[in-house]
């Protein structure tokens, strides 16, 4: 699956996009455990999703282009190990990925996993923006569904 993505979004070599690493799946635990998703149907993954709860102001600098993806990550404050924040309540959530097998996809499996994901950050911080960077027509589609589905309204970042 991590192969799938960095052929999809080429994540390795743009310092910029967030590179799934064990320490940057450990960051990710930190902030929520909900931002890490997948569908698993036995033989490992057909589907897998990635959340990154954070701020308001952080979301509009990212919209604007001021941070990339990975500063988003760095700069978004982490919870306490007892569960507790740093730096306050997150009130945004970045749709930052969502892979499905080609032959998985077309069933929902994206679009129930974060909004899986969402539900869960939203039981501890008072969530009231969505956001993305799309990078097809199905990313677009699928963030449009997320945000119809979580009736929060979805706020999109346009080109590189």
């Amino acid at each position: 699956m991590i192969e799938l993505a960095d052929e999809f979004f080429s994540a390795k070599s743009d310092p910029n996009q967030i590179s799934v690493t064990a320490e940057v799946m450990e960051r990710l635990r930190q902030l929520h455990p909900a931002t890490m998703n997948e569908q698993d149907e036995g033989d490992g993954p057909v589907a897998w999703v990635l959340v990154i709860p954070t701020t308001e102001d952080l979301m509009k600098r990212f919209i604007a282009k001021e941070i990339n993806e990975q500063e988003l990550l760095e700069m978004t404050p982490l919870r306490q190990k007892d569960g507790g924040q740093v730096g306050g309540t997150y009130d945004a959530v970045y749709l930052c990925s969502a892979l499905v097998l080609p032959e998985f996809r077309g069933r929902g499996i994206a679009r129930r996993l974060l909004c899986e994901a969402i539900a869960a950050i939203r039981k501890d911080h008072p969530v009231r923006h969505l956001f993305y960077w799309a990078f097809s027509s199905e990313g677009e589609k699928l963030a449009e569904a997320v945000s119809r589905e979580t009736g929060l309204r979805a706020e999109r970042r346009f080109g590189p």
